[in-house]
């Protein structure tokens, strides 16, 4: 036991000096020079590869949470809709379904809607819209459209007051401002001798919101729901919004009230209704992660490398260690230790490094640009002015892992080569 021990700290400690983490007492040691600088560039090109992986990826979450949050702000986590059901009928029972879901332990909050497609009309102007119809006294529940107002309040949203709120962009595509009247046309309509004649109905604007997402600030509006169930009538879609607790729970929340609830009524949560959006997120997110995982493996076939000529370096070593009584086994392990050592240390540098950076991006970016007197995300082209990151641990550890399997597969053939070394003929030869 005690002989092994020896064998495998003697294996260890060589295996440290090629890697350049342990001191040499001989003097001169150019060769050991060469073996370390090649092995510190080894080191240095993985660290920078999993620093650069680290940090991209945070970036990428943190463009995700942004986006996501600003959309969760307008968008329910939870929809309670019955397709087949007129809007009267299901905003008679809305408190009812409302308390059967509110016996979920993870609904916070609801409110009834009516949502419906249509156009508004301005003079010669005109744009497709959104209409959502609400409950301006309970929306807060389900959304933060109230605080996201820019100009008058959503209380204006009065019952048969036919008074409407618009995104900013849509109001100001439109030319419209707070006090001007538009033309909301809802697409069923009348057939008459004159043809088909859509449901129109004149509204008032009484407050403009900004969500900071550009999709809904420029193609949605509210109205009151009893306003908006008479002009879209059966064309509209009626039911209950709900928040949860924790959003990433609203698939789980939506199928188990899918179960406690009337058949007639559909459940969808917010990854459903934005489905396209977020697979495309995660594909790009997938595409990334390899493309940068490339880096990490040029560092790897560089510790290749550089084990390869450490190996042709040490020939004269490793014939001598074999001389004295060193086994092809032992002689590999010497070489998979200074790979290991290399490999471990490299990703441990780059995941500090990473994590360093990517926490503390929203300071490192605004110094450079100060620094450099530019904007990388200017606020008229980007809906963001600042660079987000959201690190996560889950893709740290699948870099780390990523890195130090790279590194281990990079060390067998270099240690198979040492390993397979006749010292006869190496000695002979030097």
């Amino acid at each position: 036991m005690g002989n092994g021990g020896l064998k495998m700290s003697y294996e260890f400690w060589i295996g440290a000096r090629y890697a350049g983490l342990a001191r040499s007492r001989r003097k001169g040691g150019g060769g050991d020079r060469f073996v370390s600088f090649i092995a510190a560039s080894s080191m240095v090109g993985i660290a920078l590869g999993v620093a650069a992986l680290i940090v991209v990826l945070s970036v990428m979450n943190g463009f995700q949470k942004e986006v996501r949050d600003r959309m969760l702000s307008v968008l329910p986590h939870v929809e309670l809709y019955a397709p087949n059901m007129a809007p009267q009928i299901v905003l008679s029972q809305w408190r009812d379904i409302a308390d059967q879901a509110a016996q979920n332990p993870e609904v916070k909050g609801s409110a009834p809607f009516v949502s419906g497609q249509g156009m508004i009309v301005r003079g010669e102007k005109l744009s497709g819209v959104q209409v959502r119809g609400i409950d301006p006294a309970l929306e807060h529940e389900v959304s933060d459209v109230a605080e996201q107002m820019k100009s008058g309040k959503l209380a204006s949203l009065a019952p048969g007051s036919y008074a409407i709120v618009l995104g900013n962009y849509l109001a100001y595509s439109l030319g419209v401002d707070v006090g001007d009247t538009v033309l909301v046309l809802a697409p069923q309509g009348s057939i008459s001798p004159a043809g088909f004649t859509p449901r129109m109905r004149q509204f008032t604007i009484t407050g403009l919101f900004s969500s900071g997402y550009y999709e809904f600030d420029a193609s949605m509006a509210f109205i009151n729901y009893e306003d908006a169930a008479k002009v879209f009538r059966d064309s509209a879609h009626t039911g209950v919004r709900l928040r949860i607790e924790d959003m990433q729970k609203a698939p789980l929340v939506a199928d188990e009230l899918r179960q406690s609830l009337p058949s007639y009524l559909v459940a969808q949560d917010w990854t459903e209704n934005n489905r396209t959006w977020f697979a495309a997120v995660q594909t790009e997110k997938r595409m990334m992660f390899l493309i940068l995982a490339l880096i990490v493996a040029v560092a790897a076939f560089n510790l290749l490398s550089s084990l390869v000529m450490a190996v042709k370096d040490k020939r004269s070593d490793i014939a001598i260690l074999r001389t004295l009584g060193a086994s092809p086994r032992e002689v590999a392990r010497i070489f998979l230790v200074q790979g290991s050592l290399i490999g471990i240390v490299g990703t441990l540098l780059g995941v500090g490094f990473g994590m360093l950076v990517a926490y503390n991006v929203g300071t490192i970016v605004p110094f450079i640009e100060r620094m450099l007197g530019v904007q990388f995300l200017p606020q008229q082209i980007y809906f963001i002015s600042e660079l987000p990151s959201d690190p996560q641990m889950t893709d740290i550890v699948t870099i780390a892992v990523t890195s130090l399997v790279l590194s281990l597969l990079a060390t067998l053939y270099p240690s198979w080569r040492a390993s397979s070394l006749q010292p006869a003929q190496v000695l002979r030869h030097d």
